[in-house]
């Protein structure tokens, strides 16, 4: 599970922090409100939003967020605390709010309630039904009540977007441009019930789908099952396509990619990466780039239906 954000193990913080000790702020000055999961894109992000002269405030996530973002004015918090740390941020001037970085789906039961959160259990237990898009889109809407605009971090921060077209010193062959089209397919067939944003295919065989796991999860599955034999592919085969899944809340969990995404795929034996141009985002492209000329692998944006 993931908003905007890399694929990966949530840092933890420990429950013991708390708030760093800071003077009030006036009302109105339109701070944008970064909720923070794990992973480099939230920094990228605040970054990329103070660079366009925007106030910064970080609400943390404590088991997830990096101690590192402590750098902006902040305050840490439990994911079952959504009302105190909402009006801790009304109070200092935060009038939008993004939820950027990876999460691992809670139990409820460790999401520490407070009073206005625990008002909402009935409901919240019924966003827990489903995929995670239905989860955390139910989360922008608990947050939307709480008097916020809620933006994707593709709109504060669009510069992050992947573009169209090849990005590197490899591009993919015309058998792997076909096994590009059949993994988005793949990715919009299976979009209604809300699964995954990833899909391995390999000289048209559909070798494995993203599910609850996360990308890198299914990429060592994938690695193990040509390790065991179940899977009889020479390296340097199949690629890696990620896409948002249709009718997905693009404002929560939008497809991300970084170097680490390049190193794992090479070391499973792929070809390339194959995203959707405009739906993925990346907190540093050219180290992406780099990353994927060095291992040999493609990287390309798809727009159109085709590369």
């Amino acid at each position: 599970m993931g908003l905007p954000g890399e694929d990966g193990q949530g840092r933890a913080t420990g429950a013991a922090r708390g708030t760093a000790p800071l003077g009030p702020a006036p009302l109105g000055n339109g701070s944008l409100g970064i909720v923070a999961g794990s992973g480099a894109f939230p920094a990228a992000v605040a970054e990329a939003a103070a660079a366009d002269g925007r106030e910064v405030v970080m609400l943390l996530i404590q088991g997830f967020a990096d101690p590192a973002l402590e750098r902006w004015p902040h305050r840490w918090f439990r994911l079952g605390s959504l009302g105190s740390v909402t009006a801790w941020a009304r109070a200092r001037g935060v009038r939008e709010v993004v939820m950027v970085g990876a999460l691992t789906r809670p139990r409820l039961r460790d999401l520490g309630f407070d009073f206005t959160m625990l008002r909402l259990l009935p409901r919240i237990a019924r966003l827990f039904r489903g995929g995670d898009n239905h989860l955390l889109s139910g989360v922008l809407g608990l947050v939307a009540e709480q008097g916020f605009t809620l933006v994707g971090a593709h709109e504060v921060a669009p510069r992050l977007l992947l573009p169209q077209g090849v990005l590197g010193a490899h591009a993919p062959s015309a058998a792997q441009q076909a096994d590009i089209a059949r993994g988005l397919d793949v990715i919009r067939a299976l979009g209604p019930f809300d699964v995954g944003q990833g899909v391995i295919v390999v000289d048209g065989l559909v070798a494995a789908v993203e599910a609850a796991e996360g990308t890198d999860q299914m990429l060592a599955r994938y690695g193990e099952m040509r390790r065991s034999g179940r899977l009889r592919f020479a390296a340097g085969n199949g690629v890696l396509v990620k896409a948002p899944k249709p009718g997905q809340d693009r404002r929560v969990d939008l497809p991300s990619l970084g170097p680490q995404t390049v190193t794992r795929a090479a070391e499973v034996g792929l070809a390339g990466i194959a995203f959707e141009a405009g739906g993925a985002i990346v907190p540093d492209a050219q180290a992406l780039v780099e990353a994927a000329d060095v291992a040999g692998l493609f990287v390309a944006g798809i727009g159109g239906g085709g590369t």
